[in-house]
């Protein structure tokens, strides 16, 4: 039985999560927003912030003067800072708590004239950041080989007082080989481990995993630091692949693997993850299989709140007064002036209020804040529909009921449908009846979803197109056999090529039309007649329902070249012909398409020749008389000889007449 395992800590860190939410709260503002480099390493979610507008800087100075800069979770030095600052920029600070606790320590060392050694890359963001809080500057390790070194050319720096920390996402394991010489070597050293909980758990988990499991896969950019980490201790113990997304997936090793485990860098969004799973699965049907998936904390990510508890808020009921591009104004019978953001009317991100609600409309209503200062209450409509269709959405699990929603985005990963007022996430997997279908072709159009998954307490929940599509097309295949018999025509649609033939979707059920049955002529390759897309009409040539197998021809009786023959072609016939190919005995001719008749080499000329190349070559075009038709053996008989003898007679009759005169 095969077997999945996702670590626990996969998936999005604390700090990273933190800095990534408040990038989406400043676009919610409407803000103008920066990133002093690259907020997460992750190119889907960058990929997906800056279609929404998001910028990235290399330096303060390329912001302009009224946007808003975010400082990613990595940190800035103290230099850059003081940049931003000269500048008057408006800046967010996202720096990790963990690593602005990091900064504080090194700044207060080196106030102290302490040497600073930092454990880590000297090329991360990070660490160069950290860098740029010591006073005097500080040597940087990458691993415990480097400090042996440093620490034997620079004897002399033995007994001086040293503050040693590490990059929060340092290997755990050079971490401990680095505390053996440090201890070893330095008597006054103030040593502080700052690797982070999450990443010093997330190696560990990996580590074990890696352990019991025939292989791993890591996800994450590239360019994570963290991620390279878990796949170097991945490695070491089993097959291991780092991917960043599921398109990477090794599915020829998965198919023959009984175990497989999951992590993911500190910068993967829950939804990658998710898609990931999900995949593997479907790879792993070989035999049952198990999901131990510890992972839920780490999913968060994968949509945003949808509601927020109702128990301290309070429902009004108001009436729709006006209408601006931003938000309605709503007469709630208090002396405050109402208005719902646009954000707050509808779970559609897209969708605009003056198509959602009209002058006069009665609403129900939820109250977020009361600003009795302005006089004004806001409100939300989405949050109390969310509420009221959450019920909807946990039933449907339930009793796996067919629900109906509308396809508001396409998004790395997958969809999102909003029904009832919630989000569902649709993972990509499950969106179309197969692999490789064009998602942005759902977008705006109304679909069938059944719910797979329900976190009531994280507000989430996942959704199956393709579990309806199958059922649909599942009773569109019983129906067809209800009634298929042979010689009976259907219309369908292309769905794939073969060698050996074209497949055809009938509605539920695919056909097959051999080669052999696409055209009267010859051909090398289906796609010489039809194209996947197309739609064709064909009919049963013979069905097989023990094996569920449908034989479909697409040529007609009608087009059948031998029949054109015998209706426009008799014996007698003279008709042009075209040179096909050279025998000893003869010249074969096209006569039309499809059909070829014989001029025997007897009957190419008036006089004897040795071979047909003396008077005909391929391509020729000729007059020729059709002298004999064997319709059972297939078989035309021509003749250029006898147009050539019935010219004769009247050549010398002109002759003789000549002559008289």
């Amino acid at each position: 039985m095969s077997k999945i395992v996702v670590a626990k800590t996969a998936g999005f860190c604390f700090g990273v999560n933190r800095a990534v939410e408040m990038v989406h709260s400043l676009l919610s503002q409407g803000k103008n927003v920066w990133t002093l480099g690259p907020i997460i390493h992750n190119p889907q979610t960058l990929a997906e912030l800056e279609q929404k507008g998001v910028r990235i800087a290399s330096s303060p100075e390329e912001v302009p003067l009224g946007d808003t800069l975010v400082i990613r979770s990595h940190g800035v030095s103290e230099a850059t800072y003081e940049a931003i600052r000269a500048k008057g920029l408006d800046f967010v600070d996202a720096t990790c708590p963990f690593v602005a606790k990091i900064h504080g320590i090194v700044r207060e060392a080196s106030r102290q004239g302490k040497e600073i050694l930092i454990a880590g890359d000297p090329c991360h963001p990070e660490v160069q950041g950290i860098v740029g809080h010591c006073q005097n500057g500080a040597f940087v390790f990458e691993n415990a080989a480097k400090l042996e070194e440093y620490t034997n050319n620079n004897p002399e720096k033995k007994n001086k007082a040293v503050c040693v920390v590490s990059q929060t996402t340092f290997s755990v394991d050079e971490w401990k080989n680095s505390l053996k010489i440090l201890k070893r070597v330095y008597t006054n050293a103030a040593i502080f481990d700052t690797i982070c909980n999450a990443t010093a758990n997330r190696q560990s988990e990996a580590v074990d995993l890696s352990r019991h499991c025939d292989v791993m896969v890591i996800i994450g950019g590239r360019q994570s630091s963290n991620t390279a980490k878990l796949y170097n201790v991945c490695k070491q113990n089993c097959a291991a692949f780092l991917v960043e997304s599921a398109d990477e997936l090794p599915l020829d090793v998965l198919r023959e693997a009984e175990s497989a485990g999951i992590t993911a860098g500190a910068s993967t969004p829950a939804s990658i993850i998710k898609e990931v799973l999900v995949t593997m699965s479907e790879t792993m049907e070989k035999n049952p299989v198990i999901v131990e998936d510890d992972a839920d904390s780490s999913f968060e990510a994968m949509l945003e709140e949808s509601l927020k508890s109702l128990n301290t808020d309070e429902k009004v009921h108001g009436v729709v007064v006006g209408i601006a591009p931003n938000e309605i104004y709503v007469d709630v019978g208090r002396k405050q002036a109402g208005f719902v953001p646009a954000s707050e009317l509808s779970a559609d991100p897209n969708a605009k209020p003056e198509d959602l609600v009209k002058i006069g409309d009665e609403l129900d209503l939820l109250i977020m804040r009361t600003n009795d200062q302005e006089g004004t209450i806001m409100l939300s409509k989405k949050r109390l529909d969310a509420a009221k269709g959450w019920e909807t959405i946990s039933a449907a699990l339930e009793d796996e009921s067919v629900l109906t929603g509308v396809v508001s985005e396409v998004i790395k990963g997958g969809l999102i449908v909003v029904s009832n007022g919630v989000r569902v996430f649709i993972p990509a997997s499950q969106a179309t009846a197969s692999r490789g279908e064009p998602l942005e072709d759902l977008l705006k159009t109304e679909v069938k979803f059944r719910v797979i998954e329900v976190n009531r307490g994280r507000r989430r929940a996942v959704g199956s197109i393709r579990s309806v599509l199958k059922d649909e097309r599942k009773a569109q295949a019983e129906k067809f056999w209800e009634t298929a018999e042979e010689g009976k025509e259907y219309t369908g649609v292309v769905k794939s090529l073969t060698s050996y033939g074209a497949f055809v979707d009938l509605g539920g059920i695919d056909g097959m039309i051999h080669i052999s049955e696409l055209s009267w002529s010859r051909v090398k390759h289906p796609s010489e007649v039809v194209n996947v897309g197309d739609t064709v009409t064909v009919y049963i040539k013979g069905l097989d329902r023990e094996k569920g197998k449908i034989s479909l021809g697409y040529k007609r009786a009608e087009d059948n070249p031998w029949s054109i023959l015998e209706r426009d072609y008799p014996v007698g016939t003279v008709t042009d012909v075209t040179i096909a190919g050279m025998t000893a005995f003869g010249a074969f001719a096209r006569i039309i398409p499809g059909i070829d008749g014989l001029i025997h080499i007897s009957q190419i000329a008036d006089h004897r020749i040795e071979k047909p190349q003396d008077v005909l070559k391929v391509g020729e075009v000729v007059k020729a008389k059709i002298t004999d038709i064997d319709f059972d053996k297939k078989r035309v008989s021509l003749s250029i000889r006898a147009l050539l003898s019935e010219e004769a007679p009247v050549e010398a009759a002109e002759e003789t007449e000549e002559a008289a005169e």
